[in-house]
């Protein structure tokens, strides 16, 4: 990346703002852990250097409301930078303590990652693609700024605190990250092209619900850099799971650096050497494997549980789903909202400091049991609810009440649901059509040789027959709030197994040392 553009800059007025953000000597650079050195252009310096991306806000600003004048003095020491205060695994540090890497690490990853994918498609095919410096610093700001508008404690925020407060929500930090780029430029007047700046944004949802229709894109290649809605493999992804296994501790064999210096376009798509099929799978099989043992362990979904709980009880004193609304509220929002409720001393924030407490002292919602939602019955699977569980109690005992049970779904697949990520899938409005596999439709795309113009799938059934047939796993665990009702619950899980399946699919029964515990 950052490599001096060759291209005569002086046959478009628009590129010659770009001459000096393809010239190293014009960047600064710093100093990865995982990439090594990364040069920053002047155009990215411009929003890296905003409160917005590096999110740097006063919190006595914030919750000033909240605080008594002492309260407000001890808090004026504490700026802090909002991307850099969004834990990139929000709270998995607390299993996996080295977890504590950020969003603005991987922004510039990605950034860095952006860049040389490129770069790499300039120096081998630039001429017949028509790659001009313009693409170039587009790519690398959609890299940089894709995650700008992402909510605290990582995907927990829009996923499971929102949709409590708004049934039904739609919201997106992809759709937030464009009102971001949009405020950002606006609020800080920055010089740049309204034309990259509407690319940047599509390419930011190009793998979204939200993106624009394939035939309206020119050089549709470049939408695929960033974040590929066509087959899910991208920089994004080579770059966290590299950083996430490092930081967590955990074997990677996936190596992105073979994909990248090997991939070439054909007919507007990104393809691969044959060669390389078994290390696209090891990229999916390796997210896989983190969102199972790192991403969704069962005492990290227990904290999460318990964070959700929190931030729900404190929301109508704090209002903190309102700041989803306007980017000028929402970018003082980031993971320090659990340190602020913390120290508050209001009563109406009680709750919500003792389950906050609790998870400081490690006095965590107890795992119960799991099950594997049997293979025949993945299609029609509707999430298990507290309801369910309580409903499955049997007469006698301790009665169970819903505020007594909490239940993770948990759906771990290789980026395409149930489907094979290689299988091709075509869209039509509203719905999907999954293809069989007998017509042998894949979405991802090889190639020979660099001698060959020819682009071609590969059938799993041509590489191994030890390739799985089944490509998504759903889980189910149920937690007990109080650690005296594990027993009680453990039963009622079991209930609701006979009842749903005619067995129990978990593997082994709760034991009784955890059934005791109190």
């Amino acid at each position: 990346m950052g490599a001096i553009c060759h291209e005569d800059l002086s046959l478009s007025p628009r590129r010659t703002n770009f001459a000096s953000c393809q010239d190293l000597r014009f960047s600064k650079h710093v100093h990865d852990n995982v990439h090594g050195n990364i040069y920053l252009d002047p155009l990215a310096l411009k929003f890296i250097d905003t409160e917005q991306f590096q999110r740097k806000v006063d919190c006595s600003f914030l919750f000033a409301y909240l605080f008594n004048v002492m309260l407000l003095i001890a808090l004026n020491y504490f700026s802090h930078y909002r991307l850099r205060d969004l834990k990139q695994l929000g709270m998995t540090h607390m299993v996996y303590p080295g977890a504590m890497h950020s969003r603005f690490e991987h922004s510039l990853g990605v950034y860095c990652l952006a860049g040389e994918s490129v770069q790499q498609f300039k120096k081998y095919q630039g001429l017949e693609l028509g790659i001009d410096a313009f693409d170039i610093q587009t790519v690398k700001l959609a890299g940089l700024l894709h995650d700008v508008g992402h909510g605290p404690f990582s995907h927990l925020f829009e996923r499971e605190f929102l949709p409590c407060v708004h049934s039904g929500s739609k919201w997106s930090h992809e759709q937030m990250s464009l009102k971001m780029v949009d405020y950002i430029v606006d609020e800080h007047h920055i010089d740049v092209d309204s034309g990259m700046i509407k690319k940047v944004k599509e390419m930011i949802v190009a793998s979204s619900e939200f993106a624009l229709p394939k035939g309206t894109r020119e050089k549709r290649f470049l939408y695929d850099i960033v974040a590929n809605g066509r087959n899910g493999i991208d920089v994004d992804k080579f770059d966290y799971i590299v950083r996430d296994c490092r930081a967590c501790g955990v074997g990677c064999n996936f190596e992105f650096q073979r994909l990248m210096e090997t991939m070439r376009v054909l007919d507007d798509e990104i393809c691969y050497r044959a060669k390389d099929y078994l290390s696209v799978h090891k990229l999916f099989y390796t997210r896989a494997d983190l969102y199972r043992t790192v991403y969704t362990h069962p005492k990290v979904k227990a904290i999460e549980l318990m964070i959700v709980d929190a931030l729900l009880k404190a929301n109508s004193f704090l209002e903190i789903s309102s700041a989803v609304e306007d980017p000028c509220d929402y970018w003082k929002l980031d993971d320090t909202i659990i340190k602020s409720i913390e120290i508050a001393p209001d009563q109406e924030l009680k709750e919500s400091k003792d389950l906050i407490l609790r998870i400081r002292r490690r006095n965590l919602y107890q795992f119960c049991n799991e099950y594997a939602v049997p293979k025949d019955k993945l299609e029609h699977f509707k999430d298990v609810t507290a309801q369910d569980i309580v409903c499955s109690q049997k007469n006698g005992g301790v009665i169970l009440k819903e505020e007594d049970v909490a239940v993770s779904n948990v759906r771990i697949d290789l980026t395409r649901g149930r489907s094979n990520p290689l299988e091709r899938y075509l869209k039509y409005d509203t719905f999907l059509l999954i293809l069989d596999s007998s017509f042998a439709f894949i979405l991802i795309n090889f190639f020979k040789d660099y001698e060959s113009e020819e682009k071609f799938t590969i059938p799993d059934d041509r590489i191994s027959h030890l390739l799985p047939t089944c490509y998504q796993d759903m889980i189910v665990r149920v937690y007990s709030k109080k650690p005296e009702l594990v027993g009680a619950i453990s039963e009622a899980f079991e209930n609701f197994q006979l009842k749903t399946y005619g067995l129990k699919a978990q593997v082994h029964s709760t034991p009784e040392k955890k059934k005791r515990r109190v």
